[in-house]
């Protein structure tokens, strides 16, 4: 990664969802996969990328039991209400102090996302500039292991000319997006100064009246504004467990 992209860069974890479907007391980014908590992953991930970036951990659901766990050296922000996604974002604004001209957000339930596909993500935002860059995989089928992706995964809506057009929750899909094979793995870079104007504007008119990160693709769909993607080479990155089962399939398949 470019040094110059660092110090303009802020990185976001949302951690603040409870995880009811994991039958734990814990809140779901302290889900161990291989004995570690899954944020630990990504800390550690992100600190192989730079070791001087320093997230925001957005945190809700039993914040003081993260806090212990991954300790006081860490920036964290809150989120007094689950209200989705883009209702964390928001939250996060109260930890950052720095000037930043990018926010890099990731989910604290996505554990094995690499270095390699968040250094493609920041590069390729760097280069097209656009005003946000997303990650996105394609996969095959929904067989097999990949039966969780059919209905976790919200779906890219591209036009006739491959541009996207927004991203389309799996609740909220009509049969024929259900079959679309591209999804969205929820990492986002957003111009900074773009999404601090405009995530307010963000509704929650949807099946979970939840605010989505995923509006935001739609309003600068709307704008005009342009949106670039990479697709991440490995489908295990992108998983992000929702149950003990699904758990239980991470586990075998990563070796």
């Amino acid at each position: 990664m470019n040094p110059s992209i660092q110090s303009k860069l802020v990185v976001v974890i949302l951690a603040a969802g409870q995880g009811k479907r994991m039958k734990s007391e814990e809140p779901k980014a302290l889900t161990l996969l291989q004995g570690k908590p899954f944020i630990s992953h990504i800390l550690e991930t992100l600190e192989k990328l730079d070791k001087d970036i320093k997230p925001i951990i957005v945190v809700g659901y039993k914040k003081e039991r993260i806090k212990e766990v991954l300790g006081a050296n860490h920036t964290y922000a809150l989120q007094s209400e689950q209200l989705g996604t883009g209702h964390a974002l928001m939250s996060s604004k109260s930890g950052i102090e720095d000037e930043h001209d990018l926010v890099l957000v990731l989910a604290a339930d996505q554990p094995l996302v690499s270095r390699e596909t968040l250094e493609r993500l920041i590069n390729k935002h760097e280069e097209k500039k656009p005003t946000i860059t997303l990650g996105t995989v394609v996969v095959p089928d929904f067989d097999d292991w990949r039966a969780g992706l059919y209905t976790n995964f919200g779906r890219i809506i591209r036009d006739e000319n491959g541009r996207v057009r927004g991203i389309r929750e799996f609740k909220d899909t009509n049969e024929a997006e259900r079959e679309i094979q591209e999804l969205s793995v929820g990492q986002y870079i957003f111009e900074a100064k773009w999404l601090w104007e405009n995530i307010n504007s963000i509704k929650n008119d949807n099946a979970q009246a939840e605010y989505y990160i995923n509006d935001l693709v739609k309003i600068a769909n709307e704008q005009a504004k342009e949106i670039e993607t990479i697709e991440v080479a490995n489908t295990l990155e992108a998983l992000h467990p929702n149950s003990k089962e699904e758990l239980e399939v991470l586990e075998k398949l990563v070796v």
